[in-house]
């Protein structure tokens, strides 16, 4: 049976939950899974909610006269089918790591969804895109070319459709304008858990510091360089025997896993932009579960 997905966000107020499922019981929907967030500092409501149509509707039905439910309510809101895929474009430098993680996650189907390309500044990982049958867009990056390299990305972006783009530690920098006009849209990892250790090698300097926890964090990039709304982080413990090669090793590790996190919540409409923050709700059960195992 066809499962869809309705995201809502608005003003918080009453009666919000009592009309959308109200909506959905009158429409013969039956809700399996739902999660809701009141922010009492900013005074808005979010809310995540799969649901199956059983008596037949429409999804372009069910969205028509749910707009009339919303418009009071000042909603801005998502529906969809779940099976839908959502375009991804991958982004990567000179590290592998999590570009690898993502394709492997992708051809068992544990990140179901579409790979329309890889953009790389480097012909490393060249051969590797093209013996997973996919598109490699090779767009050389140098001080003098910026504004062209990025004009090049965004016709790759808008010819492919692409709804969601991964830094998967892609290393150059984009501009102010391209992160306004995909705001929301993409997602970088950050090699650091700590925001004090920022830069292009923030292991050396958590070695330096004799740190006892490093890690990752995945976020929304803005126009502030890694300092985006957070999504996913997590870490992994350090001792004082660690050497800096440790540090790198068991950062790759952490990086692979916390950006694969943030890209599930995303795909599966679970990650809500909340100002300078997120709301991110808990994955629906089931959706975790890969195509095949191996």
């Amino acid at each position: 049976m066809t499962k869809l997905v309705l995201t809502v966000q608005c003003k918080a107020t009453r009666g919000i939950v009592a009309a959308v499922s109200g909506y959905l019981a009158e429409h013969g929907c039956n809700i399996t899974d739902s999660a809701q967030f009141d922010d009492a500092e900013t005074g808005r409501f979010f809310s995540r909610i799969t649901f199956q149509p059983e008596t037949g509707k429409a999804l372009a039905e069910l969205k028509k006269g749910f707009a009339k439910v919303a418009e009071p309510f000042g909603m801005t809101w998502t529906m969809r089918d779940e099976a839908q895929r959502m375009k991804v474009l991958l982004m990567v430098s000179g590290f592998g790591h999590c570009l690898i993680d993502l394709l492997y996650r992708w051809r068992i189907g544990a990140l179901p969804v579409d790979v329309v390309g890889v953009v790389s500044n480097h012909l490393t990982y060249q051969r590797v895109v093209v013996n997973h049958d996919l598109p490699f867009h090779y767009i050389k990056v140098t001080r003098d070319n910026k504004a062209e390299a990025e004009a090049r990305l965004m016709e790759v972006i808008e010819d492919t459709g692409t709804e969601l783009v991964v830094l998967a530690r892609y290393m150059q920098v984009l501009s102010d304008a391209m992160c306004k006009k995909m705001s929301g849209r993409i997602i970088n990892i950050h090699h650091s858990f700590l925001p004090s250790f920022k830069g292009a090698n923030p292991y050396k300097q958590a070695f330096e510091r004799g740190v006892k926890l490093i890690g990752a964090t995945a976020h929304y990039v803005t126009a502030d360089l890694d300092e985006g709304p957070i999504i996913e982080q997590d870490t992994v413990r350090i001792t004082h025997a660690q050497s800096p090669g440790d540090y790198v090793t068991l950062g790759r590790d952490v990086e692979a896993q916390v950006l694969a996190r943030a890209v599930h919540a995303h795909i599966h409409d679970r990650a809500f932009l909340n100002g300078n923050k997120t709301v991110v709700f808990p994955a629906s059960p089931g959706s975790y579960a890969s195509e095949r195992m191996g």
